[in-house]
């Protein structure tokens, strides 16, 4: 009896110790970690990162009137640091002079030019109205002559008396077509005289405008403030070097320190959960100690793509709560968006959701000795965790990783989930079983 008492004794013993030696060999193959389901508030948290901006700014504008002589960009030749403090009427930046000044002497050159033109035409008017002056007293007194004749031969035949009143006619004709002809041509001298100096006029104003735009070549701070570098189309700051567009002449910035904005994007994906009027926590790279509280103020409704990227994002702006004076624009931000918050529900780190054919999401739940795939219920989620709305309890152990040779077991389906599936497949056999739809036939009577 001790002998079989004995044997079977050691039996349980070569058994528990073959049960640990693989229990032992799964751990070390797979370094299983168990993960407790928790319960408690949930916060649906998006995470982006954003740079600091003012919410307002004075912007340092270079010469926008350099359009009008058809001068479209313009180099920065030297700037002042940024983050200087300057104040009014510091200077800030140098533009480079160098095609304005070819401007400037091609315009020298035309107002020369104007200047020859109506000297040149006003000598000419002159001469001609003398002229035509000239030919007018001779053509009176040539009617003057004509009369005389006519006078002295009233007692001439009548055939010469007659001759010379036609003589007398022609010649006050004369005079009274050149009297007109004068007007005109002097109605023509005005005009030609006004358009010279029109012209002139024009030429003058543009090199005397000219001349004042050659002082605004050198800019300077409209207000006191900080000099906050502005951004090019790419995203890139405005620097030494650096070209400004005269549709947008902006060469930097004085911001207003009391009140912030983070501007950040969002992904597509993620873009519907935000909404104006969230709250956000905000943490600062410079800062790791500091927190701040931001509110979201718009989303963008169009999306974009940002440079280096092939996801399309939405821009979203928060505005900073309160006045922090050592914020700083271009800084660094991480912003929490807070899209939803849960009071008390149960959830999961993420790393526990396994997926199979896309309809059945499960866990890998550890039961005593057991592992056991366990069909669960999921809702909201953050960067870090899901909430579970079926299929585990409070302090049920789920493993993080997929334990070693549980991979073809079957999934612990849930009754509810499972007669809904049912019902699913159902509609579609039916849908299947349908006879394809076919138009109405219309007879020719109709």
């Amino acid at each position: 009896m001790n002998k079989k008492i004995i044997i079977g004794a050691g039996v349980v013993v070569v058994l528990l110790i073959a049960f640990f030696v693989v229990k032992g060999s799964r751990k070390s193959e797979g370094a299983d970690i168990l993960a407790t389901v928790k319960q408690g508030k949930f916060k649906v948290e998006i995470e982006t990162t954003g740079e600091l901006e003012a919410k307002n700014s004075v912007n340092i504008m270079g010469p926008t009137s350099l359009r009008d002589f058809r001068i479209w960009e313009v180099k920065i030749q030297n700037i002042i640091d940024e983050g200087v403090v300057v104040k009014k009427g510091d200077w800030v930046a140098t533009l480079d002079r160098t095609e304005f000044q070819n401007k400037l002497g091609d315009k020298n050159i035309e107002l020369e030019k104007a200047n020859s033109k109506y000297t040149q035409t006003q000598l000419d008017t002159t001469l001609t109205m003398r002229q035509s002056r000239d030919e007018l007293i001779n053509l009176k007194y040539g009617v003057d002559e004509k009369q005389i004749v006519l006078e002295q031969s009233k007692y001439e035949p009548p055939a010469t008396i007659k001759q010379n009143e036609i003589n007398y006619d022609k010649a006050v004709r004369a005079y009274e077509q050149a009297l007109e002809n004068y007007k005109i041509k002097k109605n023509q001298n005005v005009e030609k005289m006004r358009e010279v100096a029109a012209e002139l006029r024009k030429v003058r104003n543009e090199m005397d405008n000219m001349s004042k735009i050659g002082e605004a070549f050198n800019i300077i701070a409209p207000e006191p403030g900080m000099v906050i570098y502005s951004k090019d189309w790419s995203g890139k700051p405005i620097k030494a070097g650096s070209t400004i567009q005269m549709w947008d002449p902006v060469v930097a910035k004085l911001p207003d320190l009391s009140l912030m904005i983070s501007k950040t994007y969002v992904n597509e994906v993620d873009v519907r959960k935000v909404k104006v009027g969230q709250q956000v926590d905000v943490g600062l790279d410079a800062y790791p100690d500091k927190k701040l509280k931001g509110t979201v103020v718009r989303v963008a409704n169009v999306g974009e793509q940002r440079p280096n990227s092939d996801a399309k994002v939405f821009e979203v702006t928060i505005e900073i709560k309160g006045t922090d004076m050592s914020l700083r624009p271009a800084m660094t931000t991480s912003n929490k968006i807070i899209a939803n918050q849960l009071d008390s529900v149960l959830y999961v780190p993420l790393e526990c959701l396994h997926s199979q054919s896309d309809t059945i999401t499960y866990v890998y739940k550890s039961e005593g000795l057991n592992i056991i795939k366990q069909e669960v219920i999921v809702g909201d989620a953050n960067a870090n965790d899901v909430v579970i709305k079926g299929g585990l309890k409070l302090n049920d152990k789920v493993y993080l990783s997929n334990p070693v040779g549980q991979e073809d077991e079957d999934v612990n389906l849930l009754p509810e989930m499972n007669g809904k599936r049912k019902k699913k497949e159902a509609k579609e056999e039916e849908k299947k079983d349908l006879p394809p739809a076919t138009p109405p036939v219309i007879s020719k009577a109709q």
